[in-house]
């Protein structure tokens, strides 16, 4: 698809990988490009539209829609980490946050805006996932279980909106350079260049972007046997 002289809309767009979206939209000509986030003063962007989004919010995600009714560029980006539940101790709280938020909220945006894209003539709706899609994380369960969920829920868009010629597509990556990830001294990939190689996705109609060499990796090891953990 084009990427020029389109309207898109990117979740989390202030900061992060959702502003290294946006900014990635602009430079490959969208027209405009709304940012859906809790509070619009943080998007210091001025070339933005700040759109306000909570898509944990159902009339937040609704007014969304409304609103932003000219798009054709969904980019399901908004997420958690959820880590304040470890594996075999403390409360659920992190996990079902993390949920609500990158599984069940990714679904809602998705959901409001699937009946625009096909107004608009089908566009694209694009969903940050991550290796943890694929792979248990005893440090960080509740993440990869809302990320294995979300995962799943985009390969379920993909064969829906198929027939509205909406392009579905998963971005997995790594660690990236957030603070989501700042906890950790593990290498890690850019956001600008989770951008960049979404854009190529996008303008290339191809329906997967794995952004780094460990997630290639993973995702080539997925028909290989369970085996015991390294060490064991």
């Amino acid at each position: 698809m084009d990427i020029k002289g389109s309207v898109a809309l990117v979740t989390g767009a202030n900061r992060g990988i959702g502003r290294a979206f946006a900014r990635s939209l602009i430079n490959h000509g969208a027209t405009k490009v709304y940012a859906g986030v809790r509070d619009p003063a943080t998007v210091e962007d001025s070339d933005l539209v700040p759109l306000r989004l909570d898509i944990t919010d159902q009339a937040d995600v609704a007014a969304a829609a409304a609103l932003a009714n000219d798009v054709s560029i969904v980019i399901n980006n908004a997420g958690i980490g959820g880590g304040g539940t470890q594996l075999l101790e403390g409360t659920f709280d992190g996990a079902r946050q993390a949920m609500e938020v990158n599984y069940f909220g990714t679904w809602a945006v998705s959901r409001a805006f699937a009946p625009v894209l096909a107004r608009n003539g089908g566009g694209a709706l694009v969903t940050m996932l991550s290796l943890a899609s694929w792979v248990g994380q005893p440090q960080f369960p509740g993440y990869a279980a809302s990320k294995a969920a979300q995962w799943s829920l985009t390969d379920a868009l993909r064969q829906a909106l198929n027939a509205q010629g909406t392009l579905v597509v998963g971005v997995h990556a790594g660690f990236v350079e957030t603070d989501l990830s700042s906890w950790t001294n593990a290498s890690k990939v850019t956001p600008a260049t989770v951008a960049e190689l979404t854009m190529d996705a996008l303008t290339g109609d191809q329906f997967e972007v794995l952004a780094d060499e460990e997630t290639r990796r993973v995702k080539a090891a997925l028909s290989q046997p369970v085996s015991a953990p390294s060490g064991l």
